[in-house]
């Protein structure tokens, strides 16, 4: 077993949040109609992709009918749908869809991950939840050792900001705004790949298809 592998065996088993384990628990047992046959993951999730990955993209939290029933990053919602088939225009899966663990989809050159494990009630973690989380953030990266990370939203771009020591005042949170220190990974803002920012045309394909070309040109 690696010391990723190993890692994300720990994750799997953290019950450090009251709220978070009960949320994600209720969900699993109550389930939505439309997957009641399905046996849903209820626990953390740990990253998943290419382990020498030069390019890392952070989201915030499992979604409650997503990850947390399927265990894998960005599996089985539409967030997932609009990411992957992103990724698979650029090569980085091997498919355009992500539906369950077992569905064949494969990265090369990217690993996913969040600085959040557990599906939060409202799809927002609490300050002291994100706090709980870090050390798990902080040791993936460092076993990843990316070039480039893809900040999906503010709260990534904020964490990734804290994991990286960057002195303050910190550079706030903007679509394509990048961070670049010698001797550090560059960071890169992107919206949230959510359906709140997708459907609505804050986030198209083509404008998230120029935030990737630029993140694969600095890896």
């Amino acid at each position: 077993m690696t010391r990723l592998e190993a890692l994300s065996k720990e994750i799997a088993g953290c019950r450090a949040c009251p709220r978070l384990v009960a949320w994600r628990e209720q969900v699993a047992r109550e389930k939505r109609r439309a997957y009641r046959d399905w046996t849903y993951w209820g626990r953390p999730v740990p990253g998943f992709g290419d382990p020498r990955a030069k390019l890392v993209i952070v989201g915030l939290a499992p979604a409650a009918h997503g990850a947390n029933r399927t265990g894998r990053m960005f599996t089985g919602d539409r967030s997932g749908d609009f990411l992957y088939a992103g990724l698979h225009r650029f090569a980085l899966a091997n498919q355009p869809h992500s539906t369950s663990r077992d569905d064949g989809l494969k990265l090369k050159g990217a690993y996913i991950l969040a600085p959040v494990r557990c599906a939060p009630p409202d799809n927002w973690p609490s300050p002291d939840e994100v706090k709980a989380c870090r050390p798990f953030f902080h040791r993936e990266l460092q076993l990843l050792k990316p070039r480039v990370l893809l900040a999906l939203g503010a709260l990534a771009f904020d964490q990734l900001l804290e994991a990286l020591d960057h002195p303050r005042p910190r550079p706030k949170f903007g679509h394509g705004t990048e961070v670049a220190r010698a001797g550090f990974p560059t960071v890169l803002g992107c919206y949230h790949v959510s359906q709140q920012n997708t459907q609505t045309g804050r986030l198209t394909a083509a404008m998230f298809d120029d935030i990737l070309a630029r993140a694969l040109r600095a890896a």
